[in-house]
């Protein structure tokens, strides 16, 4: 229980809660656009279900994961270096977060405006079975980004279970804000590459001290803090993938 005293880990649950809330708003637009194909009355019964559904999905990914990081044994050698399971799990999630932060980031400022195109009259069972799909995909980037940052498995367990729960409770707000304030999206993006990079590291026995990571972050959310206070231009407008239409309707 030492790891209740240590600063460090404090830091860690609250940095790694709110990346969660912001790289899971993909999550919600989609989940509130889904939702928005049923009646009215089923559409906040659908988003909370999803999100629901969302938070187990990687509470057992969680689990899973951490126990094949436990792999400890040597499966070959390349340059001089050996290669265990929980290495090969750490670089491919590096290359991963490398990779799906760049094309997010071309997504959201090179990528073709609303192309992501939803369906209407699905059943509840329709929806929530694509809810649940999508959301194992969604959790893919989120659980990378867990082992990334925190080395104590409750911390990552308690990390998604409050971003969720928050995510249930200001969903709309939350979207609408990161929307209003889509730097905030572009920065979470960035740390991602950031993660990437330190994943990769300890895959190659460079370890890289969590301080710097959350250092380098935390300065970047405050000067980004000031940036929002004086501010006084339009705001950025990024590509969205999503119809805006669709999305104005499924977001209460």
């Amino acid at each position: 229980m030492d790891w209740v005293t240590d600063p460090q880990v404090w830091m860690a649950l609250v940095t790694l809660s709110a990346l969660e809330i912001v790289l899971g708003i993909d999550n919600i637009i989609f989940i509130s656009i889904q939702a928005g194909k049923l009646p009215v009355h089923q559409q906040e019964k659908a988003r909370l279900l999803g999100l629901g559904l969302a938070m187990f999905i990687r509470v057992a990914l969680l689990f899973s994961l951490t126990w094949l990081m436990g792999l400890t044994e040597p499966l070959f050698t390349v340059l001089g270096n050996d290669i265990s399971g929980r290495d090969l799990i750490l670089l491919s999630g590096g290359l991963f977060l490398i990779w799906k932060s760049t094309m997010e980031i071309h997504e959201k400022l090179e990528g073709v405006e609303g192309h992501t195109v939803t369906r209407a009259g699905a059943t509840f069972g329709a929806v929530i079975v694509q809810i649940l799909l999508l959301d194992i995909v969604f959790s893919l980037d989120s659980i990378i980004t867990a082992l990334g940052m925190a080395n104590q498995l409750m911390v990552m367990v308690a990390a998604v279970v409050i971003a969720v729960a928050f995510m249930m409770l200001f969903s709309g707000r939350i979207s609408a804000f990161v929307e209003k304030h889509p730097t905030l999206k572009m920065l979470a993006l960035s740390f991602l590459l950031l993660i990437g990079v330190a994943l990769i590291g300890d895959g190659l026995d460079m370890h890289i001290p969590k301080g710097y990571i959350y250092f380098a972050m935390a300065f970047s959310v405050l000067v980004e803090m000031l940036n929002l206070r004086m501010r006084r231009g339009v705001p950025v407008k990024l590509h969205s993938q999503y119809d805006d239409t669709k999305r104005e309707e499924a977001v209460p």
